[in-house]
């Protein structure tokens, strides 16, 4: 397939380029605005290969997307453009609005009016691919509930309800306008290239650094843990074999406290980096409790039976084994880290209001 990406340079959807060009025959455009947090450096392997094309561009411009559209004529649209980080949305919800709800709309107007164009085989085929989050469910405050795809929405950040609200567009837009869609739904990703101001690598950079590991609250909050290779693959499972109209709930089947996550890394920091900062005895020392985010969801869990059943997809990593590659992919990868952190990976030099996550929360 001809497979058009949008934010293909961020965390999740630059695994998914580097997935379809390392393990498959297919093409792909990776359209990007190029925010914060998109950096081509996660997609240096691939970046000279034949059948990937990158394309810097707002997927809220739909002149520019419509004629990115007519000339690569893709098979596929699969959706990972969007704002995404929790504590921003909180200080600036103005830019989650934009890109995730208005971007998402004229994404869609874009992909209809090219849909239209085709033959009716071609129509049939193609997909449109929009990859969102758990969080639109709100939390869970059982101990054994878990999200299905059936899941009444109730999202509780301006993150989470921005992408509720473009779950809603891509569905009302396959049932008034026929545009054969398919959703995702996951849990939280983590993995390596993943954005420095998320818990799993501030934490492990912040220890290594000696600096203080705030979490929020008491530490108590559960999360489904995915690694992002695994999501990777199930993406490309379903825009290939899933059943149009249809969501997939996408988890790693890996539900874990934040306050153990931070324990996690820092036992495996002990083990893999023994050399320690000046005046840290154990890294676990530099774990302080503060004041919790405001409307944090307690917990996540995805029943994700459905892919399983479905299409054959289940998780490849526990949350052990993917914790483990991840620390030691970060202590083999620190000037990558560093340029995310001074700003080179963009050309400019980002302050500390830049990283707005200084908490360990998820």
């Amino acid at each position: 397939m001809r497979i058009l990406i949008t934010g293909g340079a961020g965390f999740i959807g630059s695994a998914l380029i580097r997935h379809l060009i390392e393990h498959t025959d297919h093409e792909v455009l990776n359209l990007d605005k190029l925010t914060y947090a998109g950096n081509l450096e996660s997609l240096a392997s691939i970046a000279t290969n034949t059948r990937y094309e990158f394309v810097q561009a707002d997927i809220a411009d739909q002149a520019t997307v419509s004629t990115v559209l007519a000339r690569f004529q893709p098979q596929a649209i699969m959706h990972l453009a969007a704002e995404s980080h929790v504590d921003r949305s909180i200080d600036g919800p103005a830019a989650f609005i934009q890109t995730n709800i208005v971007g998402t709309y004229a994404l869609l107007e874009a992909a209809r009016a090219y849909w239209q164009t085709l033959a009716e085989a071609d129509k049939r085929a193609f997909r449109f691919h929009h990859i969102s989050t758990d969080e639109v469910y709100g939390d869970l405050h059982g101990v054994d509930d878990l999200f299905t795809e059936t899941t009444p929405y109730a999202p509780s950040s301006p993150y989470s309800a921005s992408k509720a609200a473009s779950d809603h567009l891509v569905r009302a837009w396959h049932r008034t306008y026929g545009l054969p869609v398919l959703l995702t739904n996951c849990s939280n990703n983590y993995g390596p290239f993943h954005f420095p101001e998320k818990l799993i690598p501030l934490v492990i950079l912040n220890a290594l650094a000696g600096k203080p590991l705030p979490v929020y609250g008491n530490g108590q909050q559960v999360r489904d843990w995915l690694f992002v290779d695994d999501h990777a693959r199930a993406l490309l499972k379903v825009v290939s074999a899933g059943e149009v109209g249809q969501t997939y709930n996408i988890g790693g089947h890996n539900e874990q406290k934040n306050i153990d996550v931070v324990r996690g890394i820092c036992q495996l920091l002990e083990e893999l980096a023994p050399q320690k900062p000046a005046g840290v005895a154990q890294f676990a020392d530099l774990i302080t409790f503060v004041t919790d985010r405001p409307g944090h969801d307690q917990r996540y869990a995805i029943d994700a039976s459905k892919i399983e059943r479905e299409l054959g997809w289940v998780p490849e990593e526990t949350f052990a084994s993917g914790l483990r590659k991840t620390v030691q992919w970060y202590l083999a990868n620190l000037a990558w880290c560093q340029h995310v952190q001074d700003g080179s990976y963009q050309g400019q030099r980002l302050g500390n209001s830049d990283f707005k996550d200084l908490i360990a929360g998820a």
